[in-house]
């Protein structure tokens, strides 16, 4: 069964809006490869609507361009692209697909699909959001920035039901970002102050 994992950018204080506004001071060769090793290495991209236009917009022109950045924009433009939208985006970007019906209903048959590799959502937060709901997102891949933006859409929404989340690894970037990857977890059970005082420090009755 193919794996799906979820990669975004995301500041200290949760905030997943717009990224490309305040976390290019931090992108140096240690993210650079980080990326490259989750997105660069996908053999699908599942994308929503803007971040495919967003996407679309910049990396084929790139490509063209021949630049530094332009086997990783070659990559993406090989890459099978299924963009979520209930309209009809322009899929001029070659191997671009819509996904038609439910969303969660899809990736089930995706991930079920013989054949194929990983399977990564870059941002698309609306779409990570749902298919972490639904249990069915593998692997969240965070890049955390030592950075509070202060506002902004939050990956996770204020109300939603607790999300039990296991860590994978954990790695500190020279710029303080660390690159962190979780899995799905069962709910961690109950206990309250009772259960948690058994763990501090107890003073040498000597």
């Amino acid at each position: 069964m193919r794996k799906i994992t979820a990669e975004l950018f995301v500041s200290l204080d949760g905030v997943v809006e717009a990224p490309d506004q305040w976390h290019f001071p931090y992108f140096d060769d240690a993210m650079g490869a980080a990326v490259a090793a989750v997105v660069g290495a996908a053999d699908t991209l599942l994308l929503g609507r803007r971040t495919y236009e967003g996407f679309a917009g910049a990396w084929p022109q790139r490509e063209s361009a021949g630049g530094e950045d332009a086997a990783f924009a070659a990559r993406l433009g090989d890459a099978r692209k299924i963009v979520v939208s209930h309209g009809t985006p322009d899929l001029g970007w070659r191997n671009a697909e819509l996904l038609r019906g439910d969303l969660v209903t899809g990736v089930r048959a995706l991930k079920a699909e013989p054949d194929g590799g990983p399977v990564v959502i870059s941002g698309s937060v609306s779409v990570v959001r749902q298919l972490l709901a639904a249990g069915e997102l593998d692997r969240l891949h965070l890049l955390v920035h030592p950075l509070a933006v202060g506002r902004g859409m939050r990956l996770f929404e204020d109300g939603t039901p607790p999300i039990p989340l296991r860590l994978l690894s954990c790695e500190a970037f020279g710029t303080g970002v660390l690159n962190l990857f979780y899995a799905p977890a069962a709910a961690p059970g109950s206990a309250g102050y009772e259960d948690a005082r058994t763990h501090l420090p107890r003073e040498d009755p000597a």
